[in-house]
């Protein structure tokens, strides 16, 4: 549906464009039709005789690309702006989600493993890589002032008061 819609925007804003160029080009024909002839000694030469039914069609052809350029341009920009604010509003509901779905197994760890939690240990919960987990617990960790410890081995883990 989404990409039916993003073409149905394309084609309108380009059809409104086609009607607006068709208009100004009939416009710049009109103004080129009424313009004087230069003779080439400082005078210029007003030409009488114009003609009637080109200056008609060409006014014609500048009122009707203005009539239904203008409202297929809106249309298109309506229909492209609403896909964007959705597709945006969409993100933020996705960034929620994840966001209230680490926060729960943050919690429920501590809460299982009395205020301690491991990066690996989450990482392997939340099913995060592991750099976007310890990213995740460095800043929860100065949120909450955790403590830290290092094992052995070299393991860092994340002590939280509970």
């Amino acid at each position: 549906m989404k990409t039916a819609e993003k073409l149905a925007a394309g084609w309108l804003l380009t059809l409104g464009f086609t009607f607006l160029t068709l208009s100004a080009s009939a416009v710049a024909q009109i103004h080129t039709m009424l313009k004087p002839i230069p003779t080439g000694n400082n005078e210029l030469i007003v030409v009488d005789d114009v003609n009637i039914p080109a200056l008609n069609e060409l006014k014609n052809t500048a009122t009707n690309g203005v009539i239904f350029g203008v409202p297929t341009i809106i249309l298109g920009t309506w229909l492209g702006v609403g896909l964007y604010l959705q597709e945006r509003n969409s993100k933020k509901a996705l960034q929620q989600q994840l966001s209230d779905r680490l926060q729960a197994t943050f919690y429920g760890m501590i809460q299982e493993n009395q205020g301690r939690i491991t990066v690996l240990g989450f990482a392997m919960q939340s099913q995060l890589p592991t750099a976007t987990a310890r990213e995740y617990l460095d800043n929860k960790a100065k949120e909450l002032n955790a403590n830290f410890k290092v094992s052995e081995e070299g393991s860092v883990s994340y002590h939280f008061d509970v």
